[in-house]
């Protein structure tokens, strides 16, 4: 519940549960069943969490049996950016894809950067324009040369939907092209887009999706991966065990989260059209009133296409560090980037990739919008930033003095 006299703006961060998730979750408890046992308690067990992968796939126009739970979205990404990925020809031999080179854009998460599995060398960044988008030269460039220089050998992609700290939409249908057309597969990290734009893996030729629920109004802790098809197999795994998700992820299945992602999916489906629009014009409110504010505001990524609810933005003058705090005493709770790192409150490596300026990216906060916010909270925030921008100005005008 989101608390009153607040502005809860940090929903990229993650999104307050919403109430049929609740309920989902609430009725998930009851159930006493595994799912892998076979008396009627377990195959009641089994019928949920099958319901809820269903949700789930709707969600990115998938096939059901081609998603597979996980705990999160980092487990997800962690466990398919590995050169142990291989491609199946739909015969009972899969044949190997020797993915000795990993190519990620300049702003993919941590936990693609980071925790990735391939070897010291086998993973290089891709770099991104000054609006926050994939280089697609640079990218075909390169998947060329690698190609000339390892005949044979396939290289493989990552490159995520939207950015999670600017909302930028990345040009994922001609990514999947380059990396087709150069023999190479596709992960994409769709965490942060998925509920907030129409997602159709077929559509948009990614070989791998991956998806985390507390980013939609689910539960904490489960996320999944979804294939475009049936063909792509894993052989180091990184949980064996008892055979749990077609042998991907062993493990008795978290079915609470589960039921309650599938629950979420659902809403945030048939929310989409109407949200979308809603959320995008308070996004643009705030960003008019900001600018109103202070006309020496700059919108990163503002330029190109980025998700309805998130805005970048940052005042000259305005550290991000004591903003952040101040706006939190004044009810309005803002990320300075990433959750994973806005506890530290660090630079961006995704403004840093943009090339933007020390000076303005020591100030950038991130608001993100979602299911709970209202007219009010944007209201809320202009009180808030006001304030910070008016002790602002007078420390600059006592300055100049």
């Amino acid at each position: 519940m989101v608390t009153a006299g607040r502005a809860y703006l940090d929903h990229n961060a993650t999104t307050p549960v919403r109430p049929e998730v609740m309920q989902a979750v609430a009725h998930a408890l009851s159930l006493p069943g595994n799912p892998s046992s076979v008396h009627g308690e377990g195959r009641a067990a089994r019928g949920a969490m099958e319901h809820a992968r269903e949700q789930v796939a709707a969600l990115v126009g998938a096939k059901a049996s081609n998603v597979v739970f996980t705990s999160g979205g980092t487990e997800a990404n962690v466990t398919v950016l590995t050169p142990g990925l291989m491609d199946c020809d739909g015969s009972s031999n899969c044949v190997r894809i020797p993915a000795s080179l990993l190519l990620y854009s300049a702003t993919e998460h941590a936990c693609v950067r980071d925790g990735h599995r391939f070897p010291a060398g086998g993973a290089e960044e891709i770099p991104v324009d000054g609006d926050g988008r994939v280089d697609l030269g640079g990218l075909d460039e390169r998947l060329a040369r690698f190609v000339a220089d390892n005949p044979g050998a396939r290289a493989l992609v990552s490159i995520h939907l939207a950015n999670n700290e600017t909302g930028v939409i990345q040009p994922i249908a001609e990514i999947a092209a380059i990396a087709r057309r150069h023999g190479g597969l596709l992960h994409s990290d769709a965490v942060q887009a998925a509920g907030k734009i129409p997602i159709d893996i077929a559509t948009l030729g990614a070989d791998v999706l991956t998806l985390s629920a507390h980013k939609i109004g689910g539960p904490k802790g489960v996320g999944a991966i979804v294939f475009r098809t049936g063909a792509l197999e894993l052989a180091d795994k990184p949980l064996r065990g008892g055979g749990q998700e077609r042998g991907w992820r062993a493990g008795t299945e978290n079915l609470p989260g589960i039921i309650g992602f599938g629950a979420a999916a659902e809403a945030a489906l048939k929310a989409l059209p109407e949200e979308a629009a809603r959320i995008a014009a308070l996004r643009d409110k705030l960003e008019a009133g900001v600018l109103a504010l202070a006309p020496e505001t700059t919108i990163f990524g503002g330029r190109v296409a980025r998700l309805p609810n998130t805005s970048a933005f940052a005042t000259l003058g305005l550290k991000a560090e004591t903003a952040l705090i101040k706006l939190d005493l004044l009810g309005a709770a803002l990320s300075s980037g990433s959750a994973c790192s806005s506890g530290k409150v660090k630079r961006s490596h995704v403004l840093d990739a943009m090339k933007i300026d020390t000076g303005m990216s020591a100030g950038a906060l991130r608001a993100s919008l979602g299911w709970t916010t209202c007219e009010a909270d944007i209201d809320l925030f202009f009180a808030a930033y006001a304030k910070l921008v008016a002790a602002q100005t007078d420390r600059s005008a006592r300055a100049a003095a």
